[in-house]
């Protein structure tokens, strides 16, 4: 054995190393990858790999881009494009993966404005006039209209730069300041928001960011199903989609119990919506549970549904999100599935992963698991592998 002796200490040696990786107290970049490599094959493996038909996506493709205009479009075509979805095609609920801060004044109205206060003030006639087209040419207040009393999700954005701006306005935080003191979670902390126009968020049923996680190897496995902003918590375009669907039940954190709590562990597992509990991670985070590659939600040309190409009945009861994958747009991701994927289906894949209850969850006891199975088993090895012959080593 004393022959042997430094062999051993060097392999109790590297067992340290993983263990300190699996408890977290740093992180090797390779083991990660490592790591991330083979969740990502199971993930391929396992997938269902077939079509969603509750959930669709409007897609701002390049043929609605070549048929409508560019983007982004004026706000009555949005307002026409809404009442289609509603009145016509009846359509459970949309939620848009893009954002409406500025102001549309495509119309002209901002120059009809200029007018009514100076140059043509006197005119008579012509205030009244004025009051009576404004209306129509007010694009952003047919929007509003258009999605008042709907069920209507709007996107934002959240920003991580020191310096990031607040840009129009965001919704209510779904959980206030100090709902989770006391407890060491890690969640993902932003400094600024890109939001909707005051008017569209007030006229909304509910807003949600399009945040997600990426990885250090640019690969996007997870998005924060709560994100914490100035002390207060929001909701994903994914939950709050799933709470409009379930009728506004509250977001209610979800704890083990005390006894399975190790020291220094926050405890949040799992957010319970309504009959949904939602599995979480160490940031708030949920895995996301592709089904398949691009393509696993029937896609649909906006330009098909503004030209009334699509046959009755179509649409009825869906949940649709609008969403581009127009290369232009810039929307594309990459992810386990697929290198280049839309991010419109990230959010679909995360619907239908929260409705059929099919999120990966990981339970607080497997830290201490892969810790005690690193111990037993490394230990074991550090002792058996110096006095074993190579094809015995091999074979343990």
């Amino acid at each position: 054995m004393k022959q042997h002796i430094v062999r051993i200490v060097l392999g109790l040696a590297i067992v340290l190393l993983f263990i300190g990786h699996a408890a977290r107290f740093y992180q090797i970049g390779i083991i990660t990858q490592l790591d991330n490599i083979i969740y990502d094959t199971r993930l391929r493996v396992t997938r269902p790999g077939t079509l969603d038909d509750r959930i669709v996506i409007l897609d701002i493709d390049e043929k609605s881009l070549q048929e409508v205009a560019r983007w982004p479009w004026p706000r009555d075509v949005m307002a026409r494009l809404v009442d289609k979805l509603f009145d016509k095609y009846q359509i459970a609920i949309v939620g848009f993966d893009v954002v409406f801060a500025e102001a549309d004044f495509s119309s002209g109205i901002k120059r009809l404005d200029e007018l009514a206060v100076k140059e043509l003030k006197q005119i008579p006639g012509f205030l009244e006039t004025y009051e009576r087209l404004r209306p129509q040419l007010d694009n952003d207040g047919l929007f509003a209209k258009a999605i008042k009393d709907r069920p209507v999700v709007l996107g934002y954005y959240l920003n991580s730069e020191k310096d990031a701006k607040r840009i129009a306005a965001i919704p209510e935080p779904v959980l206030p300041k100090g709902t989770f003191a006391g407890r060491n979670i890690a969640f993902t902390t932003w400094m600024g928001y890109g939001g909707n126009l005051a008017p569209f968020q007030q006229a909304a049923s509910n807003a949600g960011h399009f945040n997600p996680l990426v990885d250090f190897d640019g690969v996007v496995r997870r998005v924060p199903m709560i994100a914490e902003y100035d002390g207060a918590y929001y909701e994903s375009l994914s939950l709050a989609m799933v709470r409009t669907l379930l009728g506004f039940p509250k977001v209610e954190p979800g704890y083990p119990a005390e006894r399975m709590v190790h020291k220094g562990y926050s405890g949040l597992e799992w957010l319970k919506v309504g009959p949904l509990t939602i599995p979480v991670d160490e940031t708030a985070s949920a895995l996301i549970p592709y089904r398949g590659g691009k393509f696993s939600f029937r896609y649909i040309s906006l330009a098909d549904v503004l030209s009334d190409r699509l046959p009755a009945g179509a649409l009825k009861g869906k949940i649709a999100l609008v969403g581009t994958t127009a290369p232009g747009l810039l929307d594309l991701r990459s992810t386990p599935v697929d290198s280049v994927y839309p991010g419109v289906e990230v959010h679909a894949n995360l619907i239908a992963g929260m409705l059929d209850r099919s999120i990966k969850q990981k339970p607080p006891f497997m830290l201490g698991a892969e810790v005690v199975l690193l111990l037993i088993g490394g230990v074991a090895l550090a002792f058996l592998m110096p006095i074993l012959s190579p094809l015995r080593s091999v074979m343990v």
